[in-house]
């Protein structure tokens, strides 16, 4: 479903425990992206990765397609495809039939590839992932464009006359984003092939404010290539969680958010510990992590946007097991039922309708007073003591 406001969804990484039954794991994160197609949202990015325990999915192309058979209407991604562990061809090849077997809802996200322990394995150098991700994309958008052979060749893949065997089904292609954190590699990325942006770093400690510089480099580079980039297709990704109030929100997750920072992001892969007393309010206050009530988790979002400079295509929210499922449902739901509308619009017209009945109450509801009165009077009977208050629920109808 398409909507005249930001677009919401969620980053799918997907971030289990180490020690979780993984087979369960993996239908959990199915099961809500169920979820949240029935809720109205309309994303969701999987991701890749193939190490250190916590991020348990080899293949998004996999679970698209098991979810696309699950689902009706929300749109289906990788997030990522780490661009330097394929060839290109191939990427290209398995999203074209994902296009096909979805009717248009699949979408490709590219990285470099986000964990050292991935690249090492595959005895891929950390300081060439970024150039071969920016030739993968100059032959994947060339082989999707389906105008002639491609021939390549690089010191990691080759080509000879390639072609697409299937065209794509979305025209002229599916959604192509590239995942940006901090360097400026995927924003030049992005310009200089017309992509996407899904902002991860929206959510680190200074991420919100670096915003706008991070799409300056987008659009200068797209200048440099006869382009213009589309703030529609920026998407910021940050955690959240909502409850009915704020203090239970942070109650709900302040376990599981340290259960995820210290013995995967710190013990696991180094990241130096953070410095706060209470690191989840500490985030929620700077504005880099969203929880609360839904109106708390709204002026977040506004803030947010405002930093970024106004203008967002929508938000993606970092899929995490913080809370236990009932309350990560509870959130979700929230959401869509009490913030979602505000970005959307879709009850605006429902609360002006309201407003007017309520302000023009004493005009409207008098003639129907009197139509009441006549009929009982026409009938030769005598109205209930409390009629008036039964027909109109209102106290300050006159009857005239």
């Amino acid at each position: 479903m398409a909507h005249k406001g930001l677009i919401f969804g969620i980053f799918l990484a997907p971030f289990h425990r180490a020690g979780d039954n993984p087979t369960l794991a993996i239908r959990r994160d199915i099961e809500l992206i169920e979820l949240l197609d029935g809720l109205g949202y309309d994303e969701a990015w999987v991701g890749e990765h193939h190490s250190a325990g916590w991020e348990l999915i080899a293949s998004p192309e996999l679970v698209i397609a098991a979810t696309a058979e699950r689902t009706k209407h929300i749109r289906l991604g990788s997030g990522v495809t780490s661009l330097p562990y394929h060839h290109p061809y191939m990427v290209a090849q398995r999203f074209v039939q994902l296009d096909h077997m979805t009717r248009g809802r699949a979408m490709l996200g590219c990285g470099p590839g986000a964990l050292v322990s991935d690249a090492f394995m595959l005895a891929i150098a950390p300081d060439t992932q970024r150039r071969r991700m920016d030739e993968s994309l100059d032959a994947i958008t060339r082989l999707l464009k389906c105008e002639e052979p491609v021939t390549m060749k690089t010191d990691w893949f080759e080509m000879r006359e390639a072609r697409l065997h299937l065209a794509p089904y979305t025209d002229p292609h599916f959604k192509i984003a590239v995942a940006s954190t901090q360097t400026p590699a995927a924003m030049v990325a992005a310009g200089k092939y017309g992509l996407e942006v899904l902002s991860l770093g929206a959510g680190l400690p200074g991420g919100p404010e670096a915003l706008k510089n991070q799409w300056k480099i987008a659009e200068d580079e797209a200048a440099k290539h006869g382009r213009t980039m589309n703030k529609k297709g920026w998407r910021l990704v940050v955690n959240m969680h909502c409850a009915e109030d704020d203090e239970l929100a942070l109650a709900q997750v302040r376990h599981g958010e340290r259960e995820e920072t210290v013995t995967y992001f710190e013990d696991t892969l180094g990241r130096p510990p953070g410095r706060s007393d209470d690191p989840l309010r500490e985030g929620v206050k700077m504005g880099t992590t969203l929880v609360g009530s839904p109106d708390t988790i709204a002026k977040g979002l506004r803030r947010m946007m405002e930093t970024a400079g106004g203008e967002i295509g929508g938000f993606m929210f970092r899929a995490h097991e913080w809370a236990n499922r009932a309350d990560t449902y509870n959130s979700f739901e929230l959401f869509a039922r009490w913030v979602m509308p505000q970005f959307q619009g879709s009850t605006d017209t429902v609360i002006a309708s309201r407003d007017w009945a309520r302000a023009n109450r004493k005009t409207i509801f008098a003639p129907v007073v009197s139509a009441i009165k006549k009929a009982y009077d026409d009938a030769g009977r005598e109205a209930p003591e409390d009629w008036r208050k039964r027909v109109t629920g209102a106290r300050d109808v006159d009857d005239k």
